[in-house]
């Protein structure tokens, strides 16, 4: 805990450092802060913060700078008195959102839109197949034994596999266990229909033997697709590999070769979605390796519907202007579960 001066003057210094980049001098600070204090009280203040580890003196004869304990110190105080995105902000965030014609192309543009407004890498990841409520499914023959998986959920959003499973199905077999599960199973998830199909084999093996090889292909979790990693929409990484932060230039190189991973900021971002704020934001991305120490990650998760959540964020430099973050992901995680609650009901 910190007096309000030394709170004032902080959030002070780390707002001059976010805006100019360099380091920030008391007399600056006693110029521009509410209170008429000299700089020599300024000076003295900005000294205990140094010791209490929130700033940081990079030359002996330069201002200071906001340490990761500083700019987390400055996010929760911005947290608890949120702003507003502008009128402007907000009415092209809705043109953007609302021309996207199908829940992916929803997910497309909203990654375009946080990396837009933010000058940051825009994430947005698809909701656990495992937990999609499935509409229509249809298996797919291909020459080779292959069946390609097509999977429509309630919402619209479809996904397909290729899998290879432990026996060549003829297309027939194919379409009558489609024609089951669209019948008996439609607005179910995989992990209940796969549930209710073991469930029925365990009880009456004999009377199902005739299904029991079609109904083991959904109960595969490999075949029926629920393995499928998330889908990843990204959008910014040209300009969040430029960006000004101080980096040397193997941890860009780490940072892009994430980027180009994916796997690795899909779990960064699924790990988010149980977080207890409704904007999570992490300064110094510990997951991320040395590159990940000077970067800030803002999330929040979206409800497709229940149980099906996604998440989208923004990850940019610690530098960052992080009202405008958190308010341009809250408001874009609001339009998002709104355009995509009207998707399920057209």
């Amino acid at each position: 805990m910190i007096d309000r001066r030394h709170s004032e003057i902080l959030t002070d210094v780390v707002r001059a450092f976010i805006e100019t980049g360099e380091p920030v001098s008391s007399r600056s600070i006693s110029r521009s802060h509410a209170e008429q204090l000299s700089a020599a009280t300024v000076r003295n203040v900005m000294a205990d913060l140094e010791e209490e580890g929130y700033l940081c003196q990079p030359h002996t004869s330069a201002g200071r700078v906001p340490t990761t304990a500083g700019f987390q110190f400055f996010v929760q105080q911005v947290s608890d008195q949120p702003a507003q995105l502008s009128q402007k902000d907000r009415e092209w965030i809705h043109r953007e959102l609302s021309s996207a014609s199908t829940p992916e192309e929803v997910m497309e543009r909203a990654s375009h839109v946080l990396a837009s407004v933010t000058q940051g890498l825009g994430i947005v990841i698809s909701p656990s197949v495992s937990n999609m409520a499935i509409e229509h499914v249809r298996f797919i023959p291909l020459p080779d034994g292959r069946i390609v998986v097509v999977l429509v959920s309630a919402g619209g959003m479809t996904r397909d596999k290729v899998v290879r499973p432990p026996r060549t199905f003829s297309a027939g077999e194919l379409d009558r266990t489609a024609a089951m599960v669209n019948a008996e199973f439609r607005g179910w998830t995989l992990q209940a229909i796969r549930a209710d199909l073991k469930a029925r084999l365990a009880r009456d093996r004999e009377r199902y033997d005739q299904l029991s090889s079609n109904a083991l292909l959904l109960c595969d979790p490999k075949l029926l697709g629920e393995d499928s990693p998330r889908e990843l929409y990204l959008e910014g990484a040209a300009q969040i590999a430029t960006a000004p932060w101080p980096a040397a230039p193997e941890d860009v190189r780490e940072l892009l070769e994430a980027i180009e991973e994916r796997t690795h900021l899909v779990e960064l971002l699924t790990s988010c979605i149980e977080a207890p704020e409704p904007v999570h934001v992490e300064v110094g991305v510990r997951a991320m390796d040395r590159a990940g120490q000077r970067l800030a990650l803002v999330t929040a998760p979206y409800a497709w519907s229940e149980p099906m959540q996604g998440s989208l964020g923004i990850l940019g430099p610690m530098r960052m202007h992080y009202e405008r973050a958190i308010t341009t992901v809250a408001c874009v995680a609001q339009y998002f579960n709104s355009y995509l609650s009207g998707s399920r009901s057209s």
